[in-house]
């Protein structure tokens, strides 16, 4: 896929494997050059978008933001979970 001619880039999506022991799943992935960079971003996610000075730098670069935010929005959700079912409990000594 390197082999494209970034330098009349308007924009091409293709799909980002994520991979993770169970969960693989597909997202479609966007470029865009602007100026030197190309852009890339998660159509699917908000949030997950990076840049890089050749395709093969931004598909890894936005491997690399989507992992993070995967993770970073599994954190979070867990830890709402957690909070929704904490129970208080009184102790008398």
């Amino acid at each position: 896929m390197e082999s494209m001619n970034t330098k009349n880039l308007i924009e091409t999506r293709e799909r980002v494997e994520y991979s993770e022991e169970m969960a693989r799943q597909n997202y479609t992935g966007v470029f865009t050059k602007k100026g030197r960079w190309i852009l890339a971003w998660i159509e699917e996610i908000p949030g997950v978008n990076t840049q890089g000075r050749t395709m093969k730098e931004a598909r890894e670069n936005l491997r690399e933001a989507l992992s993070l935010v995967l993770e970073e929005n599994r954190a979070i959700s867990v830890r709402k979970h957690a909070q929704a079912h904490r129970e208080k409990i009184s102790i008398t000594i």
